[in-house]
């Protein structure tokens, strides 16, 4: 986290009275941690990501009470002058309940329609418990497409922002109805952490059925019921204590749980999984509390345009580079030229979003080309004033320049 910035932060009204708004109980020891309540001064704007096993009972319905529940608690964070976005799942759980059925559709078919029938049940539910507290619920469902695009990334960057401004709550979902991804092997983890980057929001929090990370004995490599307070960097060893689990009704777990906190967490911001079923998670958060697993920032905090080339849009292609290309950009802040480029992959165009590889594949950075894919393979290896004369009317000495580039590993 960027330390000039915290000492610079103005605390958002009421902050001070929702940090004591939980105080310890008698006989208990105070579990403020005071690098909690640096985090939550600092973080004006919350996404809030909530899965469906949180909001459903054991047959999967939708549990109106644990709604409203979730609602009260995100007016009580808007009243110390946070903005709150809410990332949420359970459109499916929802039309099962309102439909009737005995358990989860397997055809996607079939799943679409559930989904398209429970996400009105959904935002009612929302905007009936936000309704208690005078505020209003307001839907968005997205695709990868509305990211991909800079245009509709802009305007929804500008309609979050001007529903902050209406002191609404945006309840954000992927657009189950249309988005085959999303209902096959997606979940919204890594849609939290897209929201996250594009409002550039201090702080995500993702609200599962698990108390946080879990610690492995390192005798028997068994899964310990002893939460990890504090993960100061996403690495291997942290990565290896995902394993392979997911909640019953849920699509993701703890592995795309940890993938969308690496990507906040290198674009700067903080990220904190717990336990939503627990009473009053959020607020005990906003208490600075010691709550979940907190993941901290580690990465260089990049404004909005170049978290959405490096971590939102998807690449249209790739370049593999040799080792000179790699290092020059990694150490040097240089540009990517032509000569540096060892193999073209993928259909783009000049404008696109692509990857760089090294000779191993592995993808180090991300930038917009000068060139679409077929003049790029004319190009390729070539010096600058080679790649003119082969063109015959190259316009950039720069296939990427530094200034659409961002290292991403």
């Amino acid at each position: 986290m960027n330390r000039n910035r915290r000492a610079a932060a103005v605390e958002p009204a009421g902050a001070e009275a929702a940090r004591t708004a939980t105080p310890p109980q008698p006989g208990k020891p105070d579990d403020r941690d005071l690098v909690r309540d640096e985090i939550v001064l600092d973080s004006a704007i919350w996404v809030v990501k909530v899965g469906t096993s949180v909001l459903a009972d054991p047959q999967g319905r939708l549990d109106p009470d644990r709604i409203h529940h979730l609602s009260e608690q995100i007016c009580a964070v808007m009243d110390s002058g946070r903005k709150v976005a809410l990332v949420s799942s359970g459109a499916v759980g929802a039309g099962i309940g309102q439909l009737g059925l005995p358990r989860r559709p397997e055809n996607l078919s079939e799943l679409q329609a559930v989904a398209a029938v429970g996400q009105s049940y959904l935002i009612r539910a929302y905007d009936e418990g936000l309704r208690r507290h005078g505020r209003h619920a307001a839907q968005l469902l997205l695709t990868h497409e509305d990211f991909d695009s800079r245009a509709r990334y802009l305007n929804m960057r500008n309609t979050l922002h001007a529903l902050f401004e209406y002191n609404a709550v945006p309840i954000i979902n992927e657009n189950d109805t249309i988005s085959i991804d999303e209902i096959k092997f997606g979940d919204n983890d890594r849609l939290a952490a897209m929201v996250t980057n594009l409002l550039q929001a201090p702080l995500l929090v993702i609200l599962s059925v698990v108390d946080g990370l879990l610690r492995t004995d390192p005798v028997t490599n068994a899964r310990t019921d002893e939460v990890i307070p504090l993960i100061p960097r996403i690495d291997d060893d942290v990565l290896a204590l995902a394993g392979t689990s997911r909640s019953a009704l849920g699509t993701g777990g703890m592995k795309s749980k940890l993938a969308a906190a690496g990507q906040v967490t290198q674009a700067g911001g903080s990220v904190i999984i717990a336990s939503g079923t627990r009473p009053e998670p959020l607020t005990r958060i906003l208490a600075g509390r010691r709550v979940g697993t907190l993941f901290l920032a580690h990465g260089q905090t990049h404004r909005a345009r170049k978290r959405w080339i490096g971590l939102t849009a998807r690449p249209r292609g790739h370049y593999i580079v040799d080792d000179g290309a790699r290092k020059a950009m990694e150490t040097g802040s240089k540009s990517l030229l032509a000569i540096g480029i060892v193999e073209v992959s993928g259909d783009f165009d000049k404008g696109d979003v692509v990857g760089i590889r090294d000779r191993d594949g592995r993808e180090f950075a991300r930038g917009l080309t000068n060139y679409p894919a077929a003049d790029a393979r004319i190009i390729r290896g070539l010096h600058t004033q080679e790649a003119r004369a082969a063109l015959g009317s190259a316009l950039y000495d720069e296939v990427v320049h530094r200034d659409n580039l961002v290292l991403i590993s």
